[in-house]
């Protein structure tokens, strides 16, 4: 049966291919969640720090909010670059070389001096990491057809709510034991250790990854015949109504539309995710540490299954635009409800809206990136896909500075207001969302 006879149903409905997947998955996503597990930590612990390097480095609150924003720069101008050697160089070398750099940046933390150190490390985490996340998202559409890759994409994306609810409480604890060896301070272990984390994970990677289908000895010959007969129609039909190449892509409106949506996505995110600590500090009058870490866990807990089971039912093209709009509602409902939370010292329901923003805002993130590998392939993928993160990726920067901005100057008592102001974007992707009905993707009939 060849691309071009086979019809997608039938081809999707071959026992054969079904194996295929199913081996693909169960080989492949653990190591790339783990890498993305360490990834995000390694990128937010610096929350656990807010204080303390306040307290002994002299790092202003302005300069945090720099810091922890400028990882995005350096993310987002080597993120094409970074894509487009992956492509070449094959995922299982650079997928290595980006968690093996980034981990000895993020070590090097442990040995920050003052507000410009601190501020140069962040700029080079962002460097290090880039390609990261696009990569993988990159090489899950090389390897599972669209009508599963919306599962897969949640899968990889449950390594958001692993990472928190496992390494808040192991940031925290980090921290205090940090504190009981003479010489150093609990912060300062805990960038080194998490650091080293990544440093082991990225040399595993070089070894469980693999450049695709025809490399892998775990499929039989009829296995690997029919994920790559798969793959070849949806590609032919990329190549027929998507952009071609690097430039097309660049310039493809869908390309700069999906990359709104996600730069207001990554506002609620990190918006809420740099000030996690100190706002469940906040709410519940206890010390940044242990006990602050296991609360924080709570919202990323139930997050796993959010994201999980949303990301499975959400398999068709109507089921997708309905989701996503709903969950970016319900993302910025719940910010706001955070918000009003700690204006009005209930630490109870502050908790039950962070929960629920978190679980909103990781089920819609799967959805976000069905849309882009619908009609992106080849260079144009690498180019587009990098697009869309690097610059939605922005964000992020954006997040900790309007919100310091915005409580700075309504000399918000309790922070409040910042996180008023970061719970408007969300509503802006859902009406974006919702209008995705005029796209027609050909690829999409994959997914019906």
């Amino acid at each position: 049966m060849s691309v071009t006879t086979a019809t997608s149903k039938e081809l999707l409905g071959r026992p054969v291919l079904k194996s295929a997947i199913s081996k693909a998955a169960r080989r492949l996503m653990p190591m790339l969640v783990i890498l993305y597990i360490v990834s995000f930590l390694d990128r937010t612990n610096v929350g656990f720090a807010e204080a303390a390097l306040g307290a002994d480095k002299g790092v202003s609150a302005a300069a945090f909010a720099l810091g922890a924003g400028i990882f995005f720069i350096g993310y987002a101008i080597f993120e094409i670059p970074s894509n487009l050697l992956l492509k070449k160089v094959g995922a299982k070398v650079w997928l290595a070389r980006i968690a093996i750099t980034w981990g000895i940046v993020s070590a090097c933390f442990a040995f920050v001096q003052g507000e410009t150190s601190f501020v140069i490390l962040r700029f080079l985490l962002g460097v290090t990491e880039a390609g990261l996340f696009p990569g993988v998202i990159m090489y899950l559409a090389e390897w599972f057809p669209n009508k599963v890759r919306v599962q897969m994409f949640a899968i990889f994306y449950l390594a958001q709510p692993f990472s928190q609810m496992i390494g808040n409480p192991l940031s925290g604890w980090l921290i205090n034991i940090g504190d009981q060896v003479p010489g150093v301070r609990g912060w300062q272990v805990m960038f080194f250790v998490e650091g080293m984390l990544a440093v082991v994970a990225g040399i595993a990677a070089f070894f469980f990854l693999i450049n695709g289908p025809d490399k892998a000895k775990f499929l039989s010959s009829e296995e690997k015949y029919a994920l790559k007969e798969v793959m070849a129609l949806e590609d032919n039909i990329k190549d027929e109504t998507g952009p071609r190449g690097i430039l097309a892509a660049m310039r493809n409106g869908r390309v700069w539309y999906f990359t709104a949506i996600y730069f207001c996505l990554q506002i609620a995110v990190y918006g809420v995710t740099f000030f996690l600590p100190q706002q469940v500090s906040s709410l519940t009058g206890q010390k940044v540490g242990l006990a602050v870490g296991l609360l924080i866990a709570v919202p990323w807990f139930f997050g796993i299954f959010s994201c999980y089971f949303i990301g499975k039912a959400a398999n068709t093209v109507a089921k997708r635009r309905k989701f996503g709009t709903i969950l970016f509602i319900s993302t910025g409902l719940c910010i706001f409800g955070s918000a009003w939370a700690g204006t009005n010292h209930q630490p109870v329901l502050g908790m039950i809206f962070i929960t629920l923003a978190v679980c909103s805002f990781l089920a819609v993130g799967p959805v976000v990136w069905s849309y882009p590998t619908a009609f992106l392939a080849g260079s144009a993928a690498a180019a587009g896909i990098g697009l869309i993160n690097s610059l939605g990726n922005l964000g992020g920067f954006v997040a900790p500075i309007l919100r310091t901005a915005v409580n700075e100057a309504t000399h918000s008592p309790t922070g409040s207001m910042g996180v008023y102001a970061l719970g408007v974007l969300p509503f802006v992707a859902a009406a974006m969302m919702f209008a995705t009905k005029r796209f027609k993707n050909k690829a999409d009939e994959l997914l019906d």
